[in-house]
């Protein structure tokens, strides 16, 4: 089979990477793909908003499915728009897409379902924002509504935090439309953890857990980012606990909105706070985490293709998904200034030097005659996998040491309070 991944980051090349492990799976295309994975797959230079010629492309080259890496042609409609071209595609619709793109949508439905999460209030008016936050205090959290590229979120600690984040929001529009709505909720306090789930509609297949480092700095310093580095398993979450939250969040989310007619295929990534309370949702998304998906995908035994078209069709319930007793670590390179204003185009050097059981990831990357260079604010994954943490976390800075390219930054703690508390 000819597979089509519609993105062009470091889940994208995870997903290639993994499809091309199966036997059924003949090439894979990348539209538009990066320097990553030009040297795995063929990449099409097709803009991912530019649906009519991505479906062209798909009847030329003789695809067989479509899979989406990123949130917003999701919620731009890509899916719908191949469903009525008869294009088999991965992924939900526009309308079931609404739970990443939306957060005021998504906390109306956990509300519906009686799905435990933060209390919140959402405000289209930056006055009456204001007097809820001084009203409530502080720690609070704001929230652009709308897609803001995983940074749209401040934990305000202080009352003059929280303000200045509704002005950059609502005042400055430092996030365009996506803030002209906010939701502010309560601060909660615990372990955070991520469950991405393959889900058909009603059936929900859990995948194993992970935990992202969102804050730019070690010990979790500096505004936050998509995500600076990720490990899995998440060790301290126990089974019984994976399963209280599939069947008091994963399920009734997945029931309930195919109840409301808007039935969710794809990947349902539940974003999670471990309070005092139990379990209680931070965000939903509509798709693969980045850079979640460089921990998970290492570790699935399951042929990737054949869950996403057990998916499509609506046979997942019929599907084993099975995983490997190992752990993996993934640790992010950046752009210097990153998350801010970055540079383009400096040269990559050392990705010669990475052996197994290490994989890197392209994500902010491009592929020129001279050589890769950098394009982006998050430009690789290195990523290890191991028979525990301590050795997956080890083989991956060993790497992430011999990779430079000019003002490249990583984080030095990923999985380390993990590693350190012997959970």
């Amino acid at each position: 089979m000819n597979v089509l991944i519609v993105g062009s980051g470091g889940r994208e090349h995870t997903i290639a990477w993994k499809l091309l492990q199966s036997p059924r799976v003949e090439k894979v295309y990348c539209a538009p793909g990066n320097g990553g994975t030009a040297q795995i797959a063929t990449n099409a230079p097709i803009d991912v908003h530019d649906f009519a010629a991505l479906a062209q492309f798909v009847k030329d080259e003789g695809i067989d499915l479509t899979v989406v890496g990123p949130e917003d042609p999701l919620l731009g409609g890509i899916v719908d728009f191949f469903q009525e071209r008869n294009l088999p595609i991965f992924g939900p619709s526009s309308h079931a897409a609404k739970i990443e793109g939306s957060k005021s949508f998504a906390k109306s439905l956990m509300k519906r379902y009686n799905i435990p999460t933060a209390a919140y209030e959402s405000f289209l008016d930056y006055e009456s924002a204001i007097a809820y936050v001084r009203e409530q205090g502080a720690p609070i959290v704001v929230k652009a509504d709308g897609l803001a590229a995983g940074k749209g979120v401040v934990v305000a600690e202080t009352l003059e935090e929280a303000e200045e984040a509704l002005h950059q929001i609502m005042q400055e529009n430092i996030f365009g439309h996506a803030g002209a709505r906010v939701v502010i909720e309560e601060c909660m306090r615990g372990e955070e953890l991520s469950l991405l789930s393959f889900v058909d509609g009603e059936t929900v297949k859990p995948m194993i857990t992970s935990q992202d480092h969102k804050r730019v700095f070690n010990d979790d310093q500096g505004p936050n980012t998509g995500g600076m580095g990720t490990y899995a398993p998440v060790p301290q979450m126990s089974a019984e606990l994976v399963n209280e939250i599939v069947e008091t969040v994963v399920k009734p989310m997945a029931k309930g909105m195919a109840a409301d007619g808007i039935p969710f295929k794809g990947v349902l990534y539940t974003g999670l706070m471990i309070t005092s309370e139990g379990p209680k949702v931070v965000e939903f998304n509509a798709r693969f985490g980045d850079p979640e998906t460089q921990v998970i995908l290492p570790l699935l035994e399951t042929d990737l293709l054949e869950i996403f078209l057990a998916t499509v069709s609506g046979e997942l319930a019929s599907l084993d998904v099975t995983w490997k007793k190992e752990s993996a670590v993934c640790v992010v390179m950046a752009a210097p200034g990153y998350p801010g204003e970055y540079p383009k185009g400096a040269p990559i050097h050392g990705l010669e030097q990475v052996e197994e059981p290490v994989t890197v990831f392209h994500a902010g990357t491009k592929a020129v005659p001279e050589g890769i260079v950098t394009s982006g604010g998050r430009v690789l994954g290195v990523t290890s996998t191991g028979e525990n943490l301590e050795k997956a976390r080890e083989a991956a800075y060993a790497v992430a040491r011999k990779i430079s390219f000019e003002g490249a930054h990583y984080r030095t703690d990923i999985a380390a309070r993990a590693i350190r508390n012997g959970e």
